[in-house]
């Protein structure tokens, strides 16, 4: 067994908070009193907690401005090659705290803060969170930024500046109550607007095809103003960028013609051109075809492809030419990844400005955007896919559609050449679905327009070369990857749990943050009693917090020695917390049954937002609120067995639950979870996994060992089996008497004393048309759920499990899958290596010594 270090090495290390050195704090206190006074315009008798937060905010700021422009003249020194991640979402959440994690300033943050009286996590509070997503798919491109950055990647994550982002969820006599995230309301100290890269987009208009070419004319321009924030490496002194586009409208937006009377409409009608960037959809899993969404969609994508080609153009090393005029070789210098079809009109954008403004040749044309396209698929749920009217897209983007078709030409002939006479292949191959109503297939857009094309778990990747896009497999099997999905390391742990961070790093060293594979070494401590004390101990701290948290601001009292099973994630019929609900009142039926029996006291916790619009999905968070007020108020039931629904989930919150967590919850139908990724959060911070064989479910079992995981319930192929079969839900609610009862007190309005009928629509759906199978896995689920309750009574063998998950954990780190990315997909090499900080000696500003104005704009025009 390996030996944990001695004091003197722990003494060596840093600890991952980072130093807390005398001149550090010193300078973080003038600093902050120096933004209180110039910045926010205060002194402290008149300075507002709010105030504070935004003086510390500019402080930690301060630190990363050097970098980043370092960063940005590094990059512009070796010219690497440039990823651009474009992503309808980023779901950032709060950046302070991330900041002095990534930074090492937490430590000296923290005294600093003291010594002015001030407590630094009510500060940290009082930021809101950037909800600029619906959950895993921006969640997912929030962590990719974090490794790109800490893998020392010249990365630039693009989106849209949401005014509101994802809704505030109340909940008011058990429903959802949606309230618009004001999340700009006070200002953002992390963002830095752009306005000298403002960009036109146009919209609408008609094409012209004229001896000089093909001309897109009379459209209505919308200017894209950026706004950047910098995101931080871990430590390495690497910033690099995310750019998110503002919709304005330009100055004479409607005032062309407008006559006596009109000019105060034409100004007030700007609000129609800005309504671009106005909200987030707030669906997940779900795609609804409105114009404004489109719009967005072109929006971002037209406004990045213009920034992109100007820093190709511009960014050559010591060249004084502005222009790098040969777009040949802008695959060797820029890859594209499409998270998910949303950005996919890049593809016919890219095609437009090198053929329409460029002038290139279409098969040249096409080969550049081929190269530099990359295509990641988040799902394989039919009603997620994205399929647009032709007739929008013929109003919206007339020469869109007109590229569109031409490519799906040139492709159905090289079909046709490969497989002469199969009508029904062209059918199921075209871009062009020829329904009642024609719409574009935007998948099958990003597959023939792109030179790779990934699922973001085995399994997911599997299926979909199997099922939704098997005959463009068969026709391209070289182009389909599988790139698992990860989750950083910093923010998932360092920062969210530093008491297990520091914990492990007592025993390995903290090198495991920056290689998490490292985590392996300790399997060696899964017999050694002090570490499995350490383990236990960091999880009862945790979740004493907790506890106390939702003491605060929920007004609920819960047993922080029960066992905290927990269940977050969007609300979706597939994700099943219908089946979590029959495992609870299956649960208070035997506890009311044999009272006296000694059970294993559990908290069972269940959160997340559904989609406004999604009326099965609000009708499951009633129910839980409703099961809820019957069991939590059962005087015979105690606090043996308590339900809480968790308001308003998001970045913030699940950072304060998962740490707690003892179960989690992973239970979706198998094959309808593309990956997951707050399974690998749970596991990452010592909760065992209760789940079904389905998306990297199926690899974290793998990794850490089936036996140590709470594996249940049909796999894919069981599925697939008695989807041919046909699902009869009636024959298990007649068969197994706990689940006819559970169904019979939801249906007989036992949990809606007042509305008999409350959950009708639930049941029927329950039991007629359940495309998610739930009563098939109900008695899998109960009898894993015994096992759970069994293992939780002995605390040492349930904390060496734990072990062995974190132990696992290796492989789902976004710097491995971002990795892969890069070496796989992108043709570009991650390193660990830093680069110089501000105040380390200025070689690398040499280069600056300009000896002429247009170098210097070509210098300017590319580090940006």
């Amino acid at each position: 067994m390996a030996k944990p270090l001695t004091d003197q090495d722990k003494r060596k290390q840093i600890s991952v908070r980072g130093l807390a050195g005398v001149e550090n704090v010193s300078d973080l206190k003038t600093n902050f009193n120096r933004h209180l006074h110039f910045t926010l315009v205060k002194d402290r008798n008149v300075a507002t907690k709010r105030d504070y937060y935004f003086a510390l905010a500019n402080t930690v700021r301060d630190h990363l401005v050097g970098r980043w422009i370092r960063t940005q003249q590094h990059y512009y020194e070796k010219d690497p090659k440039r990823v651009y991640y474009l992503s309808l979402e980023f779901y950032m959440g709060r950046t302070l705290q991330n900041t002095m994690v990534n930074l090492a300033l937490e430590n000296a943050c923290d005294e600093a803060t003291y010594q002015l009286g001030l407590d630094m996590e009510e500060l940290q509070d009082i930021e809101e969170d950037a909800g600029l997503g619906n959950g895993g798919l921006g969640r997912l491109a929030a962590c990719f930024l974090d490794s790109m950055a800490s893998l020392g990647l010249a990365a630039y994550g693009y989106g849209i500046r949401y005014e509101f982002g994802i809704f505030n969820q109340k909940i008011v006599s058990g429903w959802q109550v949606e309230e618009a995230d004001d999340w700009l309301r006070y200002g953002n100290p992390w963002e830095k607007a752009r306005p000298e890269y403002m960009r036109p987009v146009h919209f609408y208009g008609r094409v012209d095809y004229t001896p000089e070419g093909v001309k897109w004319v009379d459209t209505q321009v919308v200017l894209a103003l950026p706004y950047d924030t910098p995101v931080p490496g871990y430590r390495n002194n690497i910033v690099n960028t995310m750019r998110l586009w503002s919709a304005k409208a330009p100055c004479d937006f409607n005032l062309k013609d407008f006559n006596v009377g009109g000019y105060i409409q034409a100004v007030l009608d700007r609000n129609l051109a800005e309504n671009i960037s106005r909200v987030l959809y707030p669906n997940d899993n779900f795609f609804e075809g409105k114009e404004l969404r489109l719009k967005q969609e072109y929006f971002v994508v037209a406004a990045t492809l213009q920034d992109i080609i100007r820093r190709f153009k511009a960014s050559k090393f010591g060249s004084t030419e502005f222009v790098r005029l040969d777009l040949s070789t802008l695959p060797d210098k820029v890859a594209i990844q499409l998270n998910d079809t949303h950005p996919a009109l890049a593809i016919p954008e890219l095609m437009r400005i090198l053929v329409d403004i460029e002038e290139l040749t279409w098969e040249k044309a096409w080969d550049i955007v081929v190269r530099t396209c990359a295509y990641t698929n988040h799902t394989v749920l039919p009603e997620a896919l994205e399929r647009w009217p032709v007739d929008l897209f013929k109003n919206l983007l007339p020469r869109h559609l007109d590229i569109i078709y031409e490519i799906n030409k040139r492709h159905l002939e090289r079909i046709t050449k490969l497989y002469p006479g199969d009508v029904d292949r062209l059918r199921r191959m075209s871009l062009i679905e020829e329904a009642d109503i024609k719409k574009i297939n935007m998948a099958h857009l990003c597959i023939v327009g792109s030179h790779a094309v990934n699922g973001v778990a085995r399994i997911h990747s599997e299926i979909i070369k199997e099922t939704v896009f098997k005959d463009f497999y068969e026709v391209d099997p070289e182009k389909f990857q599988n790139k698992t999905n990860g989750i950083t390391p910093r923010r998932w742990l360092v920062m969210c749990n530093p008491g297990l961070a520091e914990v492990i790093a007592e025993r390995i060293g903290e090198d495991y943050i920056r290689d998490l594979d490292q985590l392996k070494q300790l399997l060696d401590f899964v017999d050694d009693d002090t570490f499995i004390r350490d383990v236990a101990k960091v999880k009862q701290e945790n979740k004493m917090k907790f506890a106390a948290h939702l003491e605060e601001y929920y007004k609920v009292k819960i047993n922080p020695n029960s066992m905290f099973d927990v269940q977050v994630k969007r609300i979706h019929e597939y994700k099943r917390q219908l089946l979590n609900c029959l495992h609870i009142i299956t649960l208070y039926n035997r506890i009311k049954m044999e009272p006296n029996k000694s059970w294993t006291p559990r908290t069972i916790m269940i959160g997340g937002k559904a989609a406004p619009g999604y009326h099965t999905a609000k009708m499951i968070i009633k129910l839980i609120t409703s099961i809820g007020d019957i069991v939590n108020n059962d005087p015979v039931v105690g606090d043996r067995l308590k339900v809480i629904f968790l308001e308003n989930y998001r970045v913030t919150l699940a950072e304060k639950i998962i740490p707690a967590s003892d179960l989690s919850e992973q239970i979706s139908t198998a094959g309808t979870e593309a990956s997951g990724t707050g399974n690998m959060k749970f596991m990452l911070n010592g909760a065992l996994t209760i789940g079904t064989m389905d998306g990297a479910n199926v690899e974290m079992a793998e990794e850490a060992g089936e036996e140590n995981l709470f594996i249940f319930g049909m796999r894919v192929n069981d599925v697939e089996a008695m989807d041919k079969k046909g699902y009869d839900a009636a024959s298990y609610y007649n068969r197994i008497p706990e689940l006819k009862q559970a169904m019979d007190q939801i249906s007989g309005g036992f949990f809606s004393p007042g509305q008999p009928d409350l959950f009708k629509d639930l049941v029927s759906m329950l039991m007629n048309h359940d495309r998610f199978k739930v009563f098939a896995d109900y008695e899998a689920y109960i009898k894993c759920q015994e096992k759970v309750s069994a293992l939780y009574k002995n605390p040492k063998e349930w904390t060496k499990k734990v072990i062995h998950n974190i132990a696992g954990c290796g492989k789902f780190s976004s710097d491995r899958t971002i990795s892969q990315y890069a070496r796989e997909i992108w043709g570009m090499e991650p390193s660990l290596e830093k680069i110089a900080a501000p105040d380390d000696p200025p070689d690398s500003y040499s280069f600056l010594i300009l000896k002429d104005s247009s170098t210097a704009l070509s210098v300017f025009y590319s580090i940006c």
